[in-house]
């Protein structure tokens, strides 16, 4: 199989870009659709509509909450009503999801806003449709990556600093969960193997977490936008985005999706829940300590979780960690792409072990 790689045709990044949506959408059509939510439209219908010239349409639709068949399907009407000819996402994960599969749909081009840096889902070719109950339903693979994708780094400076701390947990794993996958020579999600070019996109993201994850913890919580802040914005985002792509996905990410299936996990973040599946990985591939003891010292010291305790599962059970563990090793999942045989048992014990490790390294 060929080695593969893949991103979005233009990435920008910088303080009050949202400002110049307008203009940088009026390179992909005249008419263009914004997806948006309640909360979006009261805090950026200004900024958005004033940055559409005379020339131009825009249209802003609220968005339903849920990237759903029901919901692309009434958005695909909407957007042939308004003769959209670009499709904007502009908010968070399940709002540039369903701009994907709209745009798709339309065969128009897509361009994803994001006002949070909580996850490496505006990058990617890839769309998660829910059913009606929040429940995962289906992956609706594209044929590219957005047209475009616009961080307004002002904006995400005011966002929850907690989301972007989960944005961290996401990237965190990038780099070991590509190294896992080229090392097992396992498939990305480019339809082929990794390349040289994304292993070290991915190393780099690490990098870049190690470097300025928490000096840009301690500027975000005061809202300030800093250099640090900057260069996780780009980490969370676009070095992540690219690298778990065409770089490869392995165990961290089967493990949050195993702890999915607890009720107690699910007011946790997506990367909150990751960064416990990097420690739990770490575990099974017998890493360095010293490597252990460096993402353990991060995490703790941007504030993402270390024990099962910390993403909710305050009183665990045989029963409720082989569930996760077999979830997890499910035979479609990508706890496969490490590289030796992994099983159920396996990642139950290694998910006590990094436990039961995490607490040792809060005791200090």
């Amino acid at each position: 199989m060929a080695r593969t790689f893949i991103s979005p045709s233009k990435y920008i990044q910088g303080p009050h870009e949202l400002a110049r949506l307008g203009n940088y959408a009026a390179a992909y059509g005249k008419n263009a659709l914004v997806l948006i939510s309640e909360g979006g439209k009261k805090r950026f219908r200004g900024i958005i509509e004033e940055s559409f010239s005379s020339d131009n349409t825009v249209v802003l639709e609220s968005f339903n909450g849920e990237c759903s068949r029901t919901e692309i399907n009434r958005l695909l009407e909407v957007g042939k009503a308004a003769g959209a000819d670009v499709i904007i996402g502009v908010g968070g994960g399940k709002i540039f999801d369903t701009a994907k599969a709209v745009a798709y749909y339309m065969d128009v081009p897509v361009i994803i806003a994001p006002t949070i840096a909580a996850t490496d889902a505006p990058c990617s070719a890839l769309s998660v449709i829910y059913n009606e109950s929040g429940e995962v339903e289906e992956y609706l693979f594209l044929k590219q990556n957005p047209n475009m994708v616009i961080m307004d780094s002002a904006v995400i400076a005011k966002s929850p600093v907690r989301l972007t701390v989960s944005g961290m947990g996401d990237a965190l794993a990038t780099y070991f969960e590509a190294r896992a996958s080229y090392k097992h020579d396992g498939d990305n999600f480019a339809n082929g193997k990794s390349l040289h070019t994304a292993q070290a996109l991915a190393r780099l993201c690490y990098d870049m977490l190690i470097e300025h994850g928490y000096k840009a913890k301690l500027a975000l919580e005061k809202q300030a936008l800093t250099p640090n802040v900057e260069a996780i914005i780009e980490a969370n985002t676009l070095l992540s985005g690219l690298g778990f792509e065409s770089g490869g996905v392995a165990a961290a990410h089967a493990v949050h999706n195993g702890f999915c299936a607890l009720p107690e996990c699910h007011k946790m973040y997506h990367g909150e829940k990751v960064a416990f599946g990097v420690i739990t990985q770490l575990v099974l591939e017998c890493a360095p300590k010293n490597e252990l003891n460096e993402v353990l010292n991060f995490c703790i010291s941007v504030g993402l979780p270390v024990t099962m305790a910390e993403i909710g599962v305050t009183e665990p059970t045989e029963e409720k960690i082989m569930k996760v563990a077999s979830i997890a090793c499910a035979e479609t999942d990508t706890a496969h792409n490490l590289p030796f045989e992994v099983t159920p048992e396996m990642i139950a014990g290694a998910i006590w072990a990094a436990d039961r490790i995490g607490r040792d390294a809060l005791d200090g």
